[in-house]
């Protein structure tokens, strides 16, 4: 029997990348996914239709997570369609790097407000929605929360602060059975990381370098540990932050 199979999934930003291998590899494991996404429909229908022509259960709800009234409603429509919640991953997320110099409220308010607040009411109202048989909440972080890099001091904050989300938040719904975990990937291969100019730059062939593993990740590599946090296999797993790059220790 698959892994997932009866369980109701919520995954935010889940068009591309990352979120959307994520989306598809809970669907593969029998889960009925909702594909959550800011403004690319077409990517998000894209990733409905690729679950769907696999026999898998899915339907995209538009959401800006960085917005209270969208996660009410985003919550509300998966109701509607599903009826109950047990898996959320919060993957919607923002990255920008600055030198100190740069750093403006605008660009500390902007990550912030997704990064960090999104995630916390985006929990709280899956919360509502997750019974008590329990389930598993799955921060996206980053490796450069336990690990930050220079030019990204507010980036690395935003995932310091998932982090430590994690950990008390794992403490707080414990008695509710509902686990909370994070993966820390470290560089993986997106659009986004082409669409900055990181994917054929000279910062990638310094990681690969200095990765025992030899490569960045990509998208299935952090999609098959969230597998496993939202499975019942870690169902004794909860606080933890579980890094994803290889081996590379900066």
């Amino acid at each position: 029997m698959p892994k997932l199979a009866g369980k109701v999934a919520v995954v935010t930003g889940a068009s591309k990348g990352i979120g959307a291998s994520i989306a598809e590899h809970l669907a593969a494991e029998g889960a009925s996914v909702v594909v959550n996404y800011a403004s690319s429909k077409s990517g998000a229908d894209a990733v409905v239709n690729r679950i769907t022509a696999q026999g898998g259960k899915a339907v995209s709800i538009q959401a800006d997570v960085s917005k209270p009234e969208d996660i009410a409603r985003l919550f509300a429509e998966t109701k509607a369609a599903y009826g109950k919640l047990d898996i959320l991953v919060n993957n919607a997320g923002i990255y920008e790097f600055a030198p100190l110099e740069a750093v403006t409220p605008e660009h500390f308010h902007k990550q912030f407000d997704l990064n960090v607040l999104g995630l916390l009411l985006t929990t709280r109202e899956a919360v509502k929605l997750i019974d008590g048989v329990g389930g598993s909440i799955i921060n996206i972080s980053s490796m450069v929360g336990p690990m930050p890099v220079e030019n990204a001091a507010v980036y690395s904050a935003t995932k310091a602060a998932v982090d430590a989300i994690t950990i008390a938040l794992s403490k707080e719904l414990g008695p509710k059975k509902i686990r909370v975990n994070s993966l820390n990937p470290g560089m993986v291969e997106t659009g986004g990381l082409h669409a900055v100019g990181f994917a054929e730059s000279n910062f990638r062939k310094t990681v690969e370098s200095t990765t025992p593993l030899g490569r960045i990740a990509q998208p299935q590599d952090i999609a098959r540990a969230a597998v496993f946090f939202a499975s019942d296999d870690a169902g004794w797993v909860t606080g933890q932050t579980l890094i994803l790059a290889g081996g590379q220790r900066q």
